[in-house]
């Protein structure tokens, strides 16, 4: 886990979740790790059923090559005819040369399809979970849940399901036909595989709490690794390449000394396993021997039973090996578990997972705002920010929010746009409750520029387009001007298609900005949000884009938090924060007149003098 993001309206300290996340979620916390796991595993039904019913026959088949083998050595011993004997023989072995491979095949491919709908179903959740779930893990450990975690589903599906199925019927099966064979010996091999088992057993509680370890070090080295490589460039300017080196290097050796404990205990399970049938092996091949000299055992029969001994070797190995598998995936399917059980947002009444996004249905009318008695905080722990903030915002034109830093500024954006829910009181957008909207709906009425502009690695039109992916290259043109990127366009040296590196690295900050803003505006929203949005453009730039925004709000409602004082002054209303509360509403020359905090604000804060 991590310390939550700071918010830019909030102390550190405040930077929690809501109230109604911080409770344990309701997914399925309750749900056992072998639910979870047949869960994952029965779309998967039909081919793992296929592959155990072609390993049943291969094992089948090799379980009467023996039968046979005593028939051969019976008749090549009383001179008998051996044509159906060998014709047998070579069916059983072609059936056996056959049905395994494919029956490889059909398994293998099943699990693959097992990691595939569990990296779908968790990178899905993963990204609809509520802004508080997200505030509370570690990015790099979410990775590693839908990486390393769900590729053990492989071996888990393969090995623990049906390897253990399989290989536990054909021990039952071969032991019984052993039985037939000779009741004396097969129980002097039952005797040393019991002990054998029991302490195969003992061991199999080393290897679950190795295994344990070892998913949760994985973790730990992507959650270090994602820290560092995420802020790279302010550890290289701090220098604390060597401090985050040692981080990474000792979460790496965390999961080294794990992965050598469950290595370890696996290795003396197996080799275990190995022993008892060797010790089997050599116990009946000198109590038979001595039964054959005695006339108590034919020779044919002792070959026969020693040919099953061999084949116990590959069904205790299998039955050993699935239980072995499922101990280390079950940690891995726990993780699982607790991923699908964080909380995610309610479902959208969007497009199929894969299906084009559809046009939202657009009315052309700016859209109308009004916060009542809306108190907030991030978590039951941590002081208030918003204590009773009622304001209201009229359809179409330009309202302000100014105050001192912590005085719950963009966290009004963020509970606009429903990241999170306020603790008391009602927001409602056109006369409507929030709550009352469908989610995707509601996000796209709105535009929403944040503070920090991120831009996502890729090309400069994919980020243009993260929002309407749909838009045409006329308006794609339009956007262009208006946010002045069209020069930087012409610029690029493969224009819009230009890679700009990771979160935006090859942009400045205010041609990052200018991508944000266009992407908001190419959205056509109802409501535009800008927090801080021309923070970092030059003069020439931030007057542009002023301009911009005044046009703008003759057509749509724009909310905008700022700190200069030629965005505020030019505003329709300002709304002044301080506190948690709204302490006073009004234009700029109404404001300066009467409110002393805005005026000490414009005063001192802002960055440009009253034109």
């Amino acid at each position: 886990m991590k310390t939550p993001p700071h918010h830019p309206d909030v102390p550190p300290e405040e930077s929690a979740a809501p109230p109604e996340e911080a409770t344990a979620p309701p997914g399925r916390p309750g749900a056992s790790v072998r639910r979870v796991l047949l869960d994952h595993v029965r779309p998967s039904w039909p081919a793992l059923a296929l592959g155990a019913l072609l390993s049943l026959v291969t094992a089948a088949a090799g379980l009467t090559i023996p039968l046979v083998a005593e028939r051969l050595i019976d008749g090549l011993t009383h001179d008998r005819p051996l044509d159906g004997v060998l014709w047998a023989m070579g069916v059983l072995v072609a059936v056996t040369a056959l049905a395994g491979p494919v029956a490889q095949y059909v398994l293998r491919r099943a699990a693959e399809t097992v990691v595939l709908t569990a990296r779908r179903r968790l990178s899905s959740h993963l990204l609809r979970l509520r802004i508080g779930e997200f505030d509370r893990t570690e990015p790099g450990d979410l990775i590693a849940r839908v990486t390393s975690d769900a590729a053990l589903l492989r071996q888990v599906t393969t090995d623990a399901l049906v390897g253990t199925a399989t290989g536990a019927l054909t021990l039952v099966v071969t032991t019984a036909l052993m039985c037939l064979l000779d009741p004396v010996l097969t129980g002097v091999t039952l005797g040393v595989l019991l002990l054998a088992g029991w302490v195969v057993r003992t061991v199999m509680a080393r290897v679950n709490e190795a295994g344990t370890a070892a998913q949760e070090s994985v973790g730990a080295v992507g959650a270090a690794l994602e820290r560092a490589l995420g802020a790279l460039r302010t550890m290289k300017a701090s220098g604390a390449e060597d401090r985050a080196e040692a981080a990474v290097h000792a979460a790496a050796e965390s999961s080294w000394r794990a992965g050598v404990r469950a290595a370890k205990w696996l290795a003396l399970a197996g080799n275990t396993a190995e022993l008892a049938v060797q010790t089997a092996f050599f116990t009946v091949l000198a109590i038979g021997g001595s039964r054959v000299a005695s006339g108590a055992l034919d020779v044919g029969r002792l070959i026969a039973f020693l040919m099953y001994v061999f084949y116990l070797v590959p069904a205790v190995q299998q039955l050993v090996g699935g239980v072995s598998q499922y101990h280390l995936g079950a940690a891995a399917v726990n993780r699982i578990r607790e991923t699908e059980s964080l909380r995610a947002e309610p479902a959208g009444r969007g497009p199929e997972p894969g299906a084009p996004a559809a046009e939202p249905a657009r009315s052309p009318v700016p859209a109308r705002l009004e916060f009542r008695d809306v108190h907030f905080r991030y978590g039951p722990e941590l002081p208030p920010v918003h204590r009773g903030v009622s304001f209201s915002v009229p359809s179409r034109g330009t309202t302000a929010f100014v105050g001192p830093s912590g005085a719950g500024k963009t966290t009004l954006f963020s509970l606009l746009e429903r990241f999170y829910d306020a603790s008391a009181g009602s927001i409602l957008l056109d006369g409507r409750r929030l709550d009352g909207w469908d989610l995707r709906e509601l996000r796209s009425l709105i535009g929403y520029v944040e503070q920090d502009a991120p831009v996502v690695s890729g090309s400069l039109r994919e980020n243009l387009l993260l929002g309407r992916p749909g838009a045409s290259g006329p308006e794609l043109d339009r956007v262009l001007r208006t946010a002045r990127l069209d020069e930087l366009v012409e610029r690029l040296p493969e224009g819009l298609d230009t890679l700009v590196g990771h979160r935006g690295t090859r942009l400045s900050g205010g041609q990052r900005q200018r991508v944000a803003i266009a992407r908001a505006l190419l959205r056509r929203p109802r409501l535009l949000l800008l927090d801080e949005a021309t923070s970092q453009l030059d003069a020439v730039n931030e007057a542009a884009l002023r301009d911009t925004v005044a046009d703008v709000a003759r057509t749509t409602t724009v909310l905008i938090v700022a700190h200069r004082l030629s965005t505020v002054a030019t505003a329709d209303r300002i709304v002044v924060l301080d506190g948690g509360v709204v302490r006073a509403v009004g234009t700029h020359a109404e404001l300066l007149a009467g409110d002393p905090l805005y005026a000490e604000l414009a005063a001192t804060q802002f960055l440009e003098p009253t034109a």
